[in-house]
């Protein structure tokens, strides 16, 4: 089989519309990226199901390179070690079953069972685009689960999937995170080695120690350097790296350097997210390519110079003036520019 090289994706929907599958053919991809995909199933996913989202892809010369996250109530019982928790680890390891019998290589993940908070969904950015934004400040003057909903995305679905813990609350401490997740990965990832698919470890977003009560475990490198010594010889174990989620880390830049250094010439970086942010938590806010704490250009020549072979996407992007809900404008302009450096990299000697 055929080495993959560096390459870009199209994602971060849930349906394979037409115009979806137009769209990355005209932009010049050969892949795409689903996120959380509709299809059928309460607690796992079937294998004809999948099979059809290949086959769709397929229909406009297209790769499916990978799923990222099934819905947070397939696991959520998991990542909090919650009654009926080995249940929902059973049904995740058939779903893991049936991607590998669909031909799906990659299944993304995280381990926020509160999903990712924004404090801001259109503050002001470059010439008045809306940009998401995070500040301490403004949760910690909150104390009540029904004062913090309003900074939770809103397409999470089912209340189970959002424990909240309010004040006087004990909540789910660090240690009790990572109990959680070492009796999770220990469940499921025989069974992703067994049938070929890679688990994509996706950062906490944003970095915090904790939020609604819940610790967050993956907010620091020390945090993913800690997963991989449970699994370093794993072929199964490996990265969705945001490369923005690293940049809101205290530290900015350095973070996104250490990450794809460490992890690169150990073939655990699955995938990227390249996006990234002006500030570092406890307050940062998100930003056209080129403009946040990184250099987009020594981001990507340090994923090549690093032996990186996977694929690369936008992610989240400022919503531009007369622009759609999925932001098509903001994700031509972030495809472009990374085309852009891909075409640069293509120039430079390997190390």
């Amino acid at each position: 089989m055929q080495e993959l090289e560096m390459r870009i994706a199209v994602g971060q929907f849930n349906e394979l519309t037409d115009e979806k599958l137009r769209y990355a053919a005209q932009i010049g991809v050969a892949g795409i990226q689903l996120n959380t995909p509709i299809i059928p199933g309460e607690t796992h996913w079937e294998e004809k199901d999948l099979c059809g989202l290949v086959e769709r892809c397929r229909e406009y010369g297209l790769l499916l390179e990978a799923i990222e996250n099934v819905p947070v109530h397939f696991y959520h019982k998991a990542m909090l070690g919650l009654a009926g928790r080995d249940e929902q680890i059973e049904h995740y390891r058939t779903t893991l079953r049936n991607m590998g019998r669909a031909g799906i290589p990659i299944l993304g993940f995280h381990f926020m069972p509160n999903s990712v908070w924004r404090t801001e969904r259109l503050a002001p950015g470059r010439g008045g685009a809306g940009c998401t934004k995070f500040d301490m400040t403004v949760i910690e003057a909150r104390s009540t689960p029904d004062e913090w909903r309003e900074y939770l995305p809103t397409s999470l679905g089912r209340q189970e999937a959002m424990p909240l813990y309010g004040e006087g609350d004990a909540g789910i401490t660090a240690e009790h995170m990572w109990d959680n997740y070492i009796y999770f990965i220990k469940a499921v990832l025989p069974v992703a080695e067994e049938v070929g698919v890679k688990m994509a470890l996706h950062p906490d977003d944003p970095p915090v120690p904790m939020l609604g009560g819940v610790a967050r475990i993956f907010g620091s490198p020390a945090g993913f350097k800690r997963a991989w010594e449970l699994n370093p010889t794993s072929p199964a174990w490996g990265l969705d790296l945001c490369l923005g989620c690293c940049s809101e880390m205290s530290g900015g830049a350095k973070n996104v350097r250490e990450m794809i250094e460490f992890f690169g010439p150990k073939g655990k970086i699955f995938y990227v997210h390249f996006r990234d942010v002006q500030g570092t938590v406890p307050n940062f806010q998100e930003c056209f390519i080129g403009e946040g704490n990184f250099d987009p250009a020594e981001a990507l020549i340090l994923l090549k110079t690093n032996g990186f072979t996977g694929f690369l996407l936008d992610d989240h992007v400022p919503h531009m003036d007369g622009d759609t809900d999925w932001n098509h404008r903001g994700r031509a302009h972030a495809i472009g520019y990374m085309q852009g450096l891909m075409q640069m990299a293509s120039h430079l000697a390997p190390r």
